[in-house]
């Protein structure tokens, strides 16, 4: 049995092929009338629309790329990544657009992926772990690529993105050791080529400012391995240290193992806060004190910016700022 045309849907609705067509498209431009002999005509023979013409005509392929900067290791096994993955796709289950997923880490890849991204392969584009000054928003913008970030770049702002406000939350952490009476309090910070490592490194150095303490910082990449790293570091070099405030929840992990193997009692000895309130925060050994950030909420807000960027709606805030809180648990 051969497949329906648009030809044979006008003749069944009794309406030119340009009607037809109209009414697959969303146009208002067609009266209540047509409109309803198009649908059923449509119901009654079975027709299913092409997308691929109708991407020839419309411009539009009703698909949205998510590119993450960092490995797949990274994003398969990272909560952060899960949580926000999973809110993008909430919102977009909503819209009838379908997303892809691109994973890119070196200059190379990036080229390939930005030669693709501005083929008219996709309608719009979401960013995730961007580092340093990367240069893709700023191109897909000028090609006309309508785009969302997830985080604040450390380059310059882009039209549109959404990040949590880690400065803050980073603070209020800080502030509770302060408030337990902790004399020492070290940080592990996030990478400096990302927004996200360097607010919460000013958050930390906002509270310990009025404390007179010195800092003390090392530095980790938000993985579990980085953190005991950062660790060991910190207590080679401050072995009277009595807290740790670390820029994820991974990294706390890695820190609470070395200073557990180190004779430390947690929190007795030294307090840990985390960032992110991932499920693992609440299993750890003790109970992970940490900042909760709503990730699948960014995820939504993201999709639902962009979305409105492609169907050339005003975006009155294309940026936005969610709130963190700080979740007590045994650890601190």
């Amino acid at each position: 049995m051969n497949r329906p045309t648009l030809e044979a849907v006008a003749a069944r609705a009794g309406v030119g092929r340009g009607t037809v067509s109209r009414v697959i498209n969303g146009s208002p431009n067609v009266s209540e009338k047509a409109r309803e002999a198009v649908r059923q005509a449509i119901e009654e023979l079975g027709y299913v629309p092409n997308r691929a013409a109708r991407a020839l005509v419309t411009r539009r392929t009703d698909t949205v790329a998510l590119v993450v900067s960092e490995s797949e290791l990274r994003v398969f096994d990272e909560p952060y990544f899960a949580g926000t993955i999973r809110g993008i796709g909430s919102a977009l289950s909503e819209t009838g657009l379908q997303l892809i997923l691109a994973m890119a880490q070196s200059a190379e890849e990036h080229e390939r992926l930005e030669h693709y991204l501005t083929g008219q392969h996709v309608d719009g584009v979401l960013l995730l772990s961007l580092h340093g000054d990367d240069p893709l928003p700023g191109r897909l913008e000028a090609m006309g690529v309508p785009t969302v970030l997830g985080g604040r770049p450390v380059g310059p702002a882009p039209y549109s993105y959404v990040d949590m406000d880690n400065r803050a939350g980073a603070r209020q952490a800080v502030k509770h050791l302060l408030g337990l009476g902790r004399a020492s309090i070290a940080t592990i910070a996030g990478p400096q080529d990302m927004g996200v490592g360097v607010d919460r490194l000013a958050g930390y150095r906002d509270a310990l400012l009025s404390s007179g303490m010195p800092e003390l910082v090392a530095y980790g990449d938000f993985s579990e391995e980085s953190g005991a790293s950062a660790m060991r570091e910190l207590l080679a070099e401050h072995p009277g240290l009595d807290a740790v405030f670390t820029a994820s929840d991974l990294m706390a992990v890695g820190a609470m193992r070395v200073l557990k193997a180190a004779g430390r009692a947690i929190p007795g000895d030294v307090a840990v806060v985390g960032f992110e309130d991932s499920k693992a925060a609440a299993h750890t050994d003790p109970p992970l004190t940490t900042v909760h950030q709503p990730t699948e909420a960014m995820g939504r807000q993201m999709a639902q910016l962009l979305v409105a960027r492609i169907n050339g709606e005003e975006v009155r805030q294309p940026v936005v700022i969610l709130d963190t809180h700080l979740v007590l648990r045994e650890s601190a």
